[in-house]
């Protein structure tokens, strides 16, 4: 039998990506998954796969959240993983996009903890993790919105660490640098039509904004999340975790 047994996981944005690695690892601990998204089809395909439960959801908007947590009941362990990571200069932005941004990255969390927090048992045992980003915690150039978008969710994990602090349930968050996903694919794509780079070259310009100069596995940020889900992480509360090469 694995740790996580008996534990029941919700994994937003679990269908592909960094989602699909933290719920493929927390079902290897023995914990019963579901996966929510927009995307039926991706959560299906993904559940048929790995056995998952899947549960259509759209984080940025109340009902559907809401709608989601009543399909799976009690939950121990939430992951607020969905966002959207997209950068404009601030000058040519306009309030549609700031909102877009806001609303699934920072409401979309809000929605998902708190409807996640009435269902989990905050007196016996539970543990919260938000996927926020680097861009959280120094800001990212011509990303505005995304960088205080994820700011905002660091802000609300330390927070609820605090409000808790004397219950047996953790709030931590999870900064990484650039993941190879497919937000990487279609940034790629986006600065080959920009620059006319090819697209070594432009794959080259994301790589490089990692300090060590590669792109981090969807699994170590995975792997992270099983530590703090571990017997010994009782004590991490309110941490931002980064994940990025960078010498600390």
């Amino acid at each position: 039998m694995t740790h996580l047994a008996g534990k029941t996981a919700l994994v937003t944005g679990g269908g592909t990506g960094i989602g699909l690695a933290i719920a493929k690892a927390l079902a290897s601990e023995g914990a019963r998954v579901a996966i929510t998204g927009r995307r039926i089809e991706v959560l299906e395909q993904a559940a048929s796969d790995h056995g998952f439960i899947p549960i259509q959801m759209d984080v940025a908007d109340e009902e559907s959240v809401t709608a989601g947590f009543n399909q799976i009941g009690t939950t121990d362990i939430l992951i607020a993983n969905a966002g959207i990571a997209e950068g404009q200069n601030i000058l040519k932005s306009d309030t549609a996009f700031w909102r877009q941004i806001m609303t699934t990255n920072l409401d979309g969390a809000y929605f998902t903890i708190r409807e996640g927090l009435r269902r989990m048992p905050i007196d016996d045992w539970g543990r919260v993790i938000a996927i926020s980003s680097i861009a959280g915690l120094r800001g990212l150039k011509g990303a505005h919105a995304y960088a205080a978008s994820k700011h905002g969710v660091v802000g609300l994990i330390k927070t609820l660490a605090m409000d808790f602090a004397k219950r047996p349930v953790t709030f931590n968050a999870i900064c990484p640098a650039y993941v190879e996903t497919d937000i990487i694919t279609r940034n790629q794509a986006k600065i080959e039509e920009r620059t006319g780079m090819d697209a070594d070259a432009a794959r080259k310009v994301m790589t490089d904004l990692n300090p060590h100069g590669t792109l981090i596995s969807p699994d170590e940020i995975a792997q992270a999340v099983l530590w703090l889900c571990g017997p010994a992480s009782q004590s991490t509360n309110g941490a931002t975790i980064e994940i990025s090469g960078a010498p600390t």
